[in-house]
């Protein structure tokens, strides 16, 4: 209960804490595996025979991948660390201050992207999308607690009302 007297229910909060959360860790540890696997295989042979615009691409987007997934993995490992009662919020909160979840766009219309071997480009959408999965989660558990309190008295669907014939009456 807050200090108004209304229940709230965290529902990122209680996301990051069940099955959901779980599945989201494995699919972003497999897909750090798997990037390392590629780059380390099939990405090094082909990035080899590239032109040399695709070439620097490769060498440029392959760092910003790794760091990208690197950064993710951070975050979910703090989260973890959180869900299992290792580190408290606040430590998590010191901590992932360290941890970027934005930024690292990429520019699909660089020269030289059409010619990235498509398993690469294939782990950099992926990486883009789980990316974005994560900023969201981390906004909606760690934002600030500035949501407008509607006070006791008051009826948050009457106050809305209110609201509405206030702006068509106008």
């Amino acid at each position: 209960m807050s200090e108004h007297g209304l229940n709230t229910v965290n529902f990122a909060g209680r996301a990051a804490a069940s099955s959901q959360f779980k599945a989201l860790y494995a699919e972003g540890m497999a897909l750090v595996e798997e990037t390392a696997s590629y780059l380390d295989g099939p990405g090094r042979t082909a990035s080899k025979v590239l032109p040399r615009v695709a070439s620097v691409l490769y060498a440029a987007e392959s760092m910003r991948l790794t760091t990208r997934l690197m950064q993710m993995a951070s975050w979910l490992l703090l989260q973890r660390a959180v869900n299992n009662g290792e580190m408290s919020r606040d430590q998590v909160l010191a901590e992932k201050n360290k941890v970027r979840l934005d930024g690292f766009n990429v520019d699909k219309n660089a020269p030289g992207w059409l010619d990235l071997p498509e398993g690469f480009r294939d782990l950099v959408e992926r990486s883009l999308r789980l990316q974005n999965r994560v900023a969201i989660l981390d906004r909606e558990i760690y934002r600030p607690n500035d949501a407008p309190v509607t006070p006791d008295n008051e009826n948050g669907v009457r106050a809305q009302l209110h609201l509405l014939r206030t702006a068509f009456s106008a």
